[in-house]
């Protein structure tokens, strides 16, 4: 983003007048990089396990590179080069993949401008590989980085708030500084809630984290539909989608396709979902009405839910000094 007219103190940080900040186009909108699909901040492409989540992000990183619609559809602007890392697959299944989509929208591989991390680990929790990811992308400045999965691309706690910040903060500032759009993949547990958000694994600062997020899951009987539901921070969402993965006659050209708008949710709604009060909400409640302190194991067989997002909220309550805890368990700050 430019910015005009930047004055920094001798001590100070850099600072300009609101009306000197360049708003991205000429009134004010999103600026995509994909139309409704994904715009020029960080966001997180999640799905359970086999919901085509890999063959969502090549397309994306195929569609910038060439300059043509991701899955037939969503026009691309600014276009230019892409750099993807898989650490799940071998180098010479990414290039498959990637052929069999450059195949079904006639495009010359050898001509495309998309480039693969060859490195056999890559680790964002590590200072000396954020650095070598830094100048990989200062020298090639892409228009879209795709990281897949963050499951294999650090040993952190991910159910820690602590550390998962750290890491998306460095993500973060290296979205800001080379103007590259971030997706982020990222396993969602088995059973999907009505807030999609809500189901990815780990600390939910990956959720808040998020500028745009692309959700597949598996609907129907056997799973046999892929739904594509879309999220922004700072644009209308979509209706979600229906996809499914098609192929040639003979099995080559392997692609996503859209096949219409995805019915209604056939999914089991989360009681504590959408319109629910919040995890938040909930905790606070149920000490506000306890008559002693309660115990971490306490709460969470009263409020019944996940261990792990639990010690997130606490941990979160706490910094923002609205609970306590002490030898006998968690109160509120102030009764």
């Amino acid at each position: 983003m430019a910015i005009m007219n930047t004055k920094q103190l001798s001590d100070g940080l850099p600072n300009c007048p609101v009306a000197d900040i360049d708003s991205g186009s000429d009134n004010g909108a999103m600026r995509w990089r994909i139309d409704e699909v994904w715009g020029e901040g960080v966001g997180i492409l999640g799905g359970p396990p086999k919901a085509t989540k890999s063959w969502f992000g090549l397309d994306m990183a195929v569609s910038i590179a060439s300059a043509t619609p991701l899955l037939g559809h969503f026009q691309v602007h600014n276009p230019g080069p892409t750099l993807v890392y898989l650490a799940e697959d071998a180098l010479p299944q990414v290039r498959s993949r990637i052929a069999g989509i450059c195949q079904h929208r006639k495009l010359d591989i050898d001509s495309l401008d998309l480039h693969v991390i060859t490195a056999p680990a890559l680790r964002l929790d590590q200072d000396a590989d954020q650095k070598r990811l830094t100048f990989t992308v200062e020298q090639l400045r892409p228009r879209l980085l795709l990281l897949d999965p963050l499951v294999r691309l650090h040993r952190i706690d991910e159910n820690s708030s602590a550390d998962i910040s750290a890491l998306l903060g460095f993500l973060r500032e290296l979205q800001r500084t080379c103007d590259v759009a971030i997706v982020l993949v990222h396993h969602m547990r088995k059973a999907i809630r009505s807030h999609l958000g809500q189901a990815l694994r780990g600390s939910g600062d990956l959720h808040a984290w998020t500028d745009h997020a692309v959700y597949l899951t598996r609907t129907g009987p056997n799973g046999s539909r892929i739904r594509l539901t879309l999220e922004h921070r700072a644009a209308p969402n979509i209706e979600p989608l229906e996809l499914q993965l098609a192929s040639s006659s003979d099995g080559a050209a392997t692609h996503l396709e859209i096949v219409g708008t995805a019915p209604p949710q056939d999914l089991k709604p989360d009681p504590h979902g959408v319109g629910a009060p919040s995890l938040h909400e909930r905790v606070l409640a149920t000490l506000k009405s306890a008559a002693a302190p309660m115990s971490r194991a306490q709460l969470r067989s009263t409020l019944r839910i996940n261990n792990n997002r639990l010690g997130d909220t606490l941990s979160e309550l706490q910094c923002d000094g609205r609970i306590r805890r002490g030898n006998d368990g968690f109160t509120l700050a102030i009764p």
